[in-house]
């Protein structure tokens, strides 16, 4: 990090021995605003709140012990080398398609468990996981992490950033594409778009909100990766830009078969079909 171009210090505060970092105050504000908005969807289509707050308070921990297996996977070849480093989440180094695919198995075993519609919570958390996103990638841009190819320093003030922007782009001796930017303005608005559409009439049924956004991401996702250096990869191929594509792919088949397939597929709109509060 080049602190003479006045690139930011990571540590937010500190208390005592303990540094706080933007990174984790960052990431843990897009979750908050999540699970607000979650919280205030929920009623609306005949899920309690209280199964809301269990649901978060299973998911988050196996989202980041998900998030960070997912990293340490891929770049193992570090991390055999310094086991105790794995522990050092606070350092970044976690990966949201690995925190996504864990969120999702526990949705799918605590819908179970409660009975209540997996589709349906689905569409709810959706919206809302994309504005957490959004605001996630400005803690990698605090880290330096997910960013691009090398760049001039007339490139980016050629795309009308703000100039704290163009000098914590600086990293490893070089001006860097602020991907990260890139894939927090795509995310920002698809979490606009799902969230202004969601309640119209007659536009979703049940499981095509989540299906939407894994279709907005993928697509962002794959595009963005592909400009990025620091990329998890497997081999020759960047991990999560073959990822999203795969996951594209198979929500748009999904989306269609649904539709064309399903039999009285109930609307996003018409919610649970639970009697609310509910009792079990």
């Amino acid at each position: 990090m080049n602190l003479a171009l006045g690139a930011i210090d990571p540590v937010a505060f500190t208390l005592g021995p303990i540094a706080v970092r933007w990174y984790g105050i960052i990431i843990a504000a897009g979750v908050a605003i999540a699970v607000i908005l979650t919280l205030r969807e929920a009623p609306r289509r005949q899920i309690m709140p209280d199964d809301i707050v269990d649901l978060i308070l299973w998911m988050l921990p196996f989202a980041l012990i998900g998030a960070r297996t997912y990293y340490v996977a891929f770049e193992w070849q570090y991390y055999k080398n310094y086991p105790w480093d794995i522990f050092k989440i606070w350092q970044g180094g976690i990966a949201i398609y690995g925190g996504l695919l864990a969120a999702l198995i526990v949705i799918i075993v605590f819908c179970a468990v409660r009975m209540i519609p997996v589709w349906l919570l689905l569409d709810i958390i959706a919206p809302t996981v994309l504005i957490a996103q959004s605001m996630g990638r400005w803690g990698n841009f605090i880290n330096q992490e997910a960013f691009g190819a090398k760049v001039s320093q007339d490139f980016l003030e050629n795309l009308h950033i703000p100039q704290f922007i163009i000098d914590q782009m600086w990293i490893h001796g070089a001006y860097r594409q602020p991907t990260f930017l890139y894939e927090s303005l795509w995310t920002l608005i698809g979490f606009i778009i799902l969230m202004s559409v969601r309640h119209r009439q007659h536009l979703f049924k049940r499981g095509e909100v989540f299906l939407s956004y894994v279709i907005w991401y993928g697509i962002g996702r794959a595009m963005i990766e592909g400009m990025r250096t620091d990329s998890l990869m497997w081999g020759s191929i960047r991990v999560s830009q073959a990822l999203s594509i795969i996951l594209v792919v198979l929500a748009l088949g999904l989306a269609i078969y649904r539709r064309h397939k399903v039999a009285d597929l109930p609307w996003y709109l018409d919610g649970s079909g639970l009697k609310y509060p509910y009792q079990r």
